[in-house]
C-alpha cells in the first residue's frame, strides 16, 4: 500500500555533535519535515548543492570550517543566498561582533540548549507552510515518540 504524507519542508541540520543532529532530526521528522543531517560543513555544502533544503539549522563551532565559514560560502552562491538559516551555539558568551556578523549574513542566532518546543517554533518560522508538499511512500512514518528517549 502506498501512503501519502505531508512534508512540511526540507531541512538540513549541521552540527559536529551527532547526538544533537539525530535528536533534532527525529523531532522534526515527527513534525512532518524531510530532514538530512551533516556533521561537517564540507558534507553540508555538498548536501546543500545536491538536495537544496528549504532551511538550514547550523552549529556555530565546528572543526575545520565553522558555521560562520559555511554561512559565508552559502551566501556566496547566487542560487542559495536566500536560504533561511538558524545558527545555534552553546557559547553563552558569544561576542556581539560575531552575533552582528551572523545577522548581517541573514541568519538568526539561538542558544543551546534549544528546547524541543522552541526548535519546532523556530523551524516553523523558517519554512513557510506554502512549501508543504505531498510525497508518496511505502509505509507510514516509523519514528515513534518513545524512540526519542533512547
Amino acid at each position: 500500500m502506498t501512503w501519502t504524507r505531508r512534508v512540511m519542508g526540507r531541512l538540513l541540520i549541521v552540527d559536529d555533535d551527532g547526538a544533537t543532529t539525530q535528536t533534532f532530526a527525529r523531532i522534526l521528522a515527527l513534525e512532518g519535515y524531510d530532514v538530512r543531517t551533516a556533521t561537517t560543513a564540507e558534507v553540508a555544502l555538498c548536501e546543500n548543492d545536491a538536495w537544496r533544503p528549504d532551511a538550514i539549522i547550523l552549529d556555530l563551532w565546528m572543526p575545520f570550517i565553522n558555521g560562520l565559514g559555511f554561512l559565508y560560502r552559502l551566501r556566496g552562491r547566487e542560487d542559495r543566498r536566500d536560504t533561511p538559516v538558524v545558527m545555534v551555539t552553546g557559547d553563552q558568551c558569544l561576542e556581539d561582533t560575531i552575533i552582528d556578523e551572523i545577522h548581517e549574513l541573514g541568519a538568526e542566532v539561538y542558544f543551546k540548549p534549544l528546547w524541543l518546543e522552541d526548535l519546532v517554533t523556530v523551524v516553523r518560522k523558517l519554512v513557510p507552510v506554502s512549501r508543504e508538499s505531498a510525497l508518496p511512500h511505502e509505509s507510514p512514518p516509523s519514528i515513534a515518540p518513545s524512540s526519542l528517549l533512547n
